[in-house]
């Protein structure tokens, strides 16, 4: 089962349809137990960082999400739900929640802000997301980057005016800067992958 964490963000419609298209069992909750009790959780993330990480410290969910990642269960933050697994923003001068080391900055190089709509991401590091040098197309709305401490956290990168991360993956722990829920084929084929990576934990967790 996979818990997807309504803290009041936006297209957790779209997000459940991916995941279950793709295979999963899952639950939109705020609910702290509901969400510590899952085989794996996704953060979405629509709004502005400070607001989101107010709402998540009221419902109670932040020591839970810092819980589950620390025993291991599979996560996947997407667009404000990626930028809020590292520590300082700069979107209202406010700490995220420090899973991943780094920190989050405004998007540079003289375009037009937000970034919104389609753009091409390709892989950095070889693993469930594909080879290096593989393409893929997905739909971002942000204004904000992700600047991890350590490039082996990057998976794949896109260029809009500069080139940032587009996918970071830190073992168990991935984060989207676009939405592959909204991201047609390629979006659902990352959807998979990540329900393919959750399942195969649960498995190794299971005793003989």
């Amino acid at each position: 089962m996979i818990a997807v964490i309504d803290y009041g963000a936006g297209n957790l419609r779209s997000i459940r349809r991916a995941l279950e298209a793709a295979g999963a069992d899952v639950v939109v909750t705020a609910d702290a137990g509901r969400v510590a009790d899952a085989d794996a959780v996704v953060l979405p993330g629509v709004g502005a960082a400070g607001a989101a990480m107010a709402r998540l410290r009221k419902l109670g969910l932040t020591p839970v999400v810092e819980r589950a990642v620390a025993e291991g269960t599979p996560f996947l933050g997407i667009c404000l739900g990626m930028q809020l697994l590292f520590g300082h923003q700069a979107e209202g001068d406010t700490a995220g929640l420090g899973l991943l080391p780094g920190r989050v900055r405004e998007l540079t190089g003289g375009v037009k802000v937000p970034h919104m709509g389609w753009n091409r991401s390709r892989v950095v590091r070889p693993g469930p997301l594909g080879a290096s040098g593989e393409e893929r197309d997905y739909y971002f709305v942000h204004s904000y980057v992700v600047v991890p401490d350590d490039p082996a956290d990057v998976a794949a990168e896109v260029s809009y005016g500069e080139v940032f991360p587009s996918v970071v993956v830190r073992g168990h722990v991935w984060g989207t800067q676009f939405h592959p829920e909204k991201s047609a084929g390629d979006g659902l084929a990352l959807v998979r992958a990540f329900v393919a990576e959750s399942a195969g934990a649960r498995r190794r967790a299971i005793p003989a």
